[in-house]
């Protein structure tokens, strides 16, 4: 019998790099990971698959998962819902295969409540001056944008507390490789292993 698979949180700031370090995780193929899709009420754009970039549904239907538990988490952006959901999730694990969340820090505090065994690990900038320079660097925002957003990035690192981990990202590779060894170390620790020995012993034939 397969071991499931462990829930692995990835979030931080905006701007700290979660996508780009979450993608050079995937790439890696170092471990079977699989990244949550995640489900909206958008429309879908041109070229994408339901299914595969995301779960499309009405608002009808997300409001419908939400009264009944069926979201692991969730948040309302200009009028649409985004979410990742709950029995998706689960029936990965069940197989045996890690979850990799990525999620904005107040989603990941509401995974907290609902998988308490989850790895949680906070992605943080070298500094503040650093990620003002990368979000001046997308060149989406303008500076008053930026300010606001270094000020909610600086409220949201004090909810590191909160996680089990802080991995800075000052090179992606670096930070990939320091999650890795924290990803490989949860899969030894007792409490997820303990039944596979307890198994162990059931079996063996102890008499002789």
């Amino acid at each position: 019998m397969h071991e499931r698979g462990m829930l692995i949180v990835l979030s931080g700031p905006s701007g700290v790099g979660k996508g780009t370090v979450r993608q050079a995780m995937l790439d890696g193929n170092y471990r079977d990971f699989q990244y949550s899709i995640s489900m909206t009420t958008r429309q879908m754009r041109p070229g994408e698959v339901d299914g595969v970039d995301y779960y499309f549904r009405t608002k009808a239907q997300f409001e419908h998962e939400i009264a009944t538990g069926g979201m692991l988490e969730y948040a309302k952006y200009v009028e649409n819902y985004y979410g990742t959901p709950l029995k998706y999730v689960n029936e990965t694990l069940d197989a045996g295969r890690d979850v990799l969340l990525e999620i904005e820090v107040n989603g990941a505090m509401q995974v907290r409540k609902k998988c308490p065994n989850g790895v949680f690990i906070f992605l943080t900038p070298p500094d503040l001056s650093e990620l003002r320079h990368r979000l001046k660097g997308r060149g989406t925002d303008d500076d008053v944008t930026i300010d606001k957003r270094i000020r909610k990035a600086a409220s949201e690192i004090t909810m590191m507390e909160n996680y089990d981990y802080a991995v800075v990202n000052d090179k992606v590779d670096l930070a990939v490789k320091r999650i890795e060894r924290i990803i490989e170390s949860e899969h030894l620790r007792v409490p997820r292993v303990i039944d596979r020995y307890k198994g162990m012993l059931a079996s063996a034939d102890l008499a002789r």
